[in-house]
């Protein structure tokens, strides 16, 4: 993938915002002709808006991590590095690939990096652990990012970051700074549903960079709209924190999809308002967690909305940083 450089000086310009749209890849029993008629479909829909890049999710079953079913039945998919390949060429912009590292060793995985730059064009990467401590895992997440820091390829390495496990154990913002240590150069949210988790893991990770005098790594804060009860269940599945008065708002709403991109449109906005006092660069990915059209014209809709408010704030912010310096 060509703007590898192009994504990491848009991550270093801290008064700008990163803007992406989220996908999965079609599943493995899609023909690779469709697979393109897909991807063509997907940047046809975002054609009319202005977004930075998009990222492409690595599915796995996930079974092992939750005891309750799963709503939608799981479906392996194309090799994500495909996909992320196909829709650079066609886009012409940056592709974030994920990678879940479940049962590698690190030579296999050292493997799997080298294919992604060399076939593929895959530069940027998001690692992913195991769902699940039951999962045998031969390679840690430690030693997966170890693996990619050392190969000789220059991959730009991201990591997730999970605020529901910041309100369980309240340490997130200490597994973000290794993670940094690590390699890490950027976090990506899984969906917001819960702000406030959100809001107390970034102002704690915030805190203790500035104690540490540490450079605060970008966020890119993930938002997807909900229009079912079979999506909301999905959601809760994936493991999203959904206060109960917002599911119940969303299930008992004349439109329900309507209602879910108005809670997360006042989510982000509570999330700006609570880290406006610290300099943390942020970033936008937008996703559909099904494919069904009204959702994924309701993301559409969504991205527009929360792009013009992220806008907002960082001119707020440039504005507030020239009056103190006059």
């Amino acid at each position: 993938m060509k703007n590898e450089s192009e994504l990491k000086a848009r991550y270093n310009d801290i008064h700008r915002g990163v803007y992406f749209i989220g996908t999965t890849p079609p599943k493995s029993d899609t023909p690779l002709d469709e697979v393109e008629s897909i991807a063509n479909k997907l940047l046809e829909r975002v054609s009319d808006i202005d977004f930075d890049g998009l990222i492409v999710y690595d599915i796995q079953d996930e079974n092992s991590r939750t005891n309750k079913p799963r709503p939608f039945p799981f479906k392996s998919t194309h090799d994500p590095r495909l996909y992320s390949s196909l829709l650079n060429k066609k886009s012409q912009r940056p592709v974030i690939t994920y990678k879940s590292v479940i049962q590698s060793n690190a030579e296999d995985f050292d493997l799997w990096a080298n294919e992604a730059w060399t076939q593929y064009g895959v530069k940027d990467i998001v690692l992913v652990g195991s769902p699940s401590q039951k999962n045998k895992i031969s390679l840690s997440l430690k030693k997966a990012y170890n693996t990619l820091v050392n190969n000789e390829n220059n991959f730009f390495i991201g990591g997730v970051t999970i605020a529901e496990r910041h309100a369980s154990k309240g340490n997130e913002h200490e597994r973000l700074i290794e993670k940094h240590q690590q390699g890490c150069n950027f976090f990506i949210s899984q969906a917001i549903y819960n702000p406030q988790a959100t809001i107390d893991m970034l102002t704690r990770y915030a805190i203790e960079c500035k104690l540490q005098g540490i450079k605060p790594q970008r966020f890119i804060l993930t938002f997807s709209p909900c229009g079912s009860k079979k999506t909301l269940e999905f959601i809760d599945w994936l493991g999203v924190s959904v206060p109960e008065a917002t599911s119940l708002r969303i299930l008992n709403a004349n439109n329900s999809l309507y209602e879910s991109i108005r809670i997360c449109v006042n989510s982000l906005q509570q999330i700006l308002d609570a880290i406006l006092p610290y300099d943390l660069p942020l970033g936008l990915n937008i996703e559909s967690l099904t494919n069904r059209k009204e959702e994924i014209d309701g993301s559409i809709l969504l991205y527009k909305l929360l792009r013009s408010k992220m806008d907002n704030y960082l001119a707020k912010k440039e504005l507030n940083l020239l009056m103190s310096k006059h």
